[in-house]
C-alpha cells in the first residue's frame, strides 16, 4: 500500500466520522463545524484527484461562505432545547427503516458497479484538474443542473430573507 492509498483511506475515515458526528451531534452548531471537517476532507480528495481548482473552490465556497450562511440562520432562527417537540417513536422507527434501505441500496449500487464510467473529457490525463474542461462540462453537457442549482441557492436566500424579516 503506497502513500497515496495510506492518505486517501484516512481522508475517507475522517469524512465519514465527520458525516456521522454532523448527523448525531445535539447542538446545531456543533454540526456545521463538523460539516466543515467534511468539506475540508472532500477538498483533500480533490487535491489527490490533482484538482486543486475545485479543492480551493470547494474550500472558500462551501466550507467558508455556506457555512457561515448556515451558522447565521441558524443563530437567527434561536433553536430552544425547551421549544423542540419531541418525535413519536412510529417517526423514528420510520427514519431508521428509510435510512437502512437507502444504505443497502447504496451498497449494492457500489458492489454492482465498482467501476465509473465518467465523461471522456473530464477524464483526459493531464486535464482532471484544470479549469477549461471543468467549465466546458460544466456549460454543455451538465448545463441543466448547473441552473437548477442556481435556482435552488436562490429560493434559499429568499427564504433566509424572509426569515430573517420575522
Amino acid at each position: 500500500m503506497n502513500t497515496l492509498e495510506i492518505l486517501f483511506y484516512t481522508l475517507s475515515a475522517f469524512a465519514i466520522i465527520s458525516a456521522i458526528m454532523v448527523l448525531i451531534s445535539k447542538n446545531p452548531i456543533h454540526s456545521v463545524l463538523w460539516l466543515i471537517l467534511v468539506f475540508f476532507a472532500i477538498s483533500g480528495h480533490y487535491i489527490l484527484l490533482n484538482a486543486q481548482f475545485l479543492a480551493i473552490v470547494n474550500i472558500i465556497v462551501y466550507a467558508g461562505a455556506i457555512m457561515v450562511l448556515f451558522l447565521f440562520v441558524i443563530m437567527l432562527m434561536n433553536v430552544k432545547k425547551d421549544k423542540e417537540p419531541q418525535k413519536q417513536l412510529l417517526v423514528k422507527l420510520i427514519g431508521v427503516i428509510a435510512g437502512g434501505s437507502f444504505l443497502t441500496l447504496l451498497l449494492a449500487l457500489v458492489k454492482q458497479n465498482t467501476s465509473f464510467q465518467g465523461r471522456d473529457v473530464l477524464l483526459k490525463e493531464g486535464s482532471i484538474g484544470l479549469i477549461h474542461p471543468l467549465g466546458q462540462a460544466l456549460f454543455t453537457d451538465y448545463v441543466v443542473p448547473f441552473e437548477i442549482s442556481s435556482v435552488l441557492f436562490l429560493s434559499a436566500m429568499v427564504g433566509a430573507v424572509i426569515i430573517g424579516k420575522k
